[in-house]
């Protein structure tokens, strides 16, 4: 496959994806440290693991199969997570892209259930299917997570089944075992509801925050 990740920055009223960058270290150390009772099933370091976790996803970036990106509040201008575009395929040609998931996602407690993570499902979706033309957008957790599965729900992906021994577990105390993953998914063809479901959610936030702002184009 000759097409590599490449995410640009993704704007919004709540949220900006910036590519991850070490310059985003002292604020995701502390993201992560905030209450880490919602991480059960997640990749999340500890703050002094932060640096060695960039390092990690750069490497994974410069393969072409993943960009990653810091989630910077736009109210504080400070990175409160991570997220990224992940494993890419094309079935068709070597520069048409035909899916990619969006995976390696977390955010600080604080950031949970602010409109953050719907508004960056709306980025990462509308770039991939509007800009990319791609045919899905795959999202993944582990089966166990309850959480996560009604998070990826609520942003309207519909969910496919359970693929079992399918990936690393990073649940603690599992190291070296598979996980079995639930598989969730958004088609081409049902992005335009998904769209105005997820500017609505968008919408719905920012009049909670008594902003009359909107979401920015990408």
């Amino acid at each position: 496959m000759g097409l590599k990740l490449e995410g640009p920055v993704l704007g919004g009223a709540l949220v900006r994806l910036e590519p991850l960058e070490h310059r985003h270290a002292a604020d995701l150390a502390v993201a992560v440290e905030e209450g880490r009772g919602t991480y059960s099933f997640t990749w999340v370091p500890r703050a002094h693991e932060v640096g060695d976790y960039i390092d990690a996803q750069l490497a994974r970036a410069a393969t072409g199969r993943l960009a990653p990106y810091a989630q910077v509040s736009v109210a504080s201008g400070r990175a409160v997570g991570a997220t990224s575009y992940w494993e890419p395929r094309c079935w068709r040609s070597d520069d048409r892209l035909d899916a990619v998931e969006v995976g390696f996602t977390w955010l600080a407690r604080s950031a949970q259930g602010t409109g953050i993570n719907a508004e960056a499902k709306l980025l990462l979706f509308r770039h991939a299917f509007e800009e990319w033309g791609v045919s899905r957008v795959d999202l993944k957790t582990d089966a166990r997570n309850e959480r996560s599965r009604a998070a990826i729900e609520s942003v309207g992906a519909r969910f496919e089944g359970v693929l079992r021994n399918w990936s690393r577990s990073w649940a603690p105390g599992e190291e070296g075992r598979l996980r079995d993953s639930a598989i969730f998914s958004v088609t081409a063809g049902e992005w335009p509801q998904c769209r105005a479901r997820l500017e609505e959610r968008v919408a719905g936030f920012l009049d909670r925050h008594g902003s009359d702002r909107k979401p920015s184009a990408s």
